[in-house]
């Protein structure tokens, strides 16, 4: 009798329980719509507020603000020199 209430469980179960998890359908990315917080532009629309700026453009800024700074760095530092012999001629 146990054996007969068993199947009748199993039976009654919903079908999808059993579906392998390759097969079923996942939400995905539905939700990427969904913005939490500020909207992020890109740099030129508001250049004066880098918290709003898109990621990317961020990092593109920042990465030539530095290679600036050290390129006239290396330039202010050793630009300068010039051979003795060169400048008596």
């Amino acid at each position: 009798m146990a054996s007969f209430a068993r199947r009748a469980m199993n039976l009654a179960q919903i079908q999808s329980a059993r579906v392998p998890a390759s097969v079923c359908q996942r939400r995905g990315l539905a939700g990427a719509a969904d913005h939490h917080g500020s909207t992020k532009v890109d740099f030129w629309k508001q250049p004066t507020n880098p918290g709003n700026w898109k990621e990317e453009h961020f990092v593109l800024i920042s990465l030539a603000g530095w290679g600036t700074l050290f390129y006239s760095g290396y330039k202010l530092f050793t630009g300068g020199k010039a051979e003795p012999a060169e400048a008596a001629q």
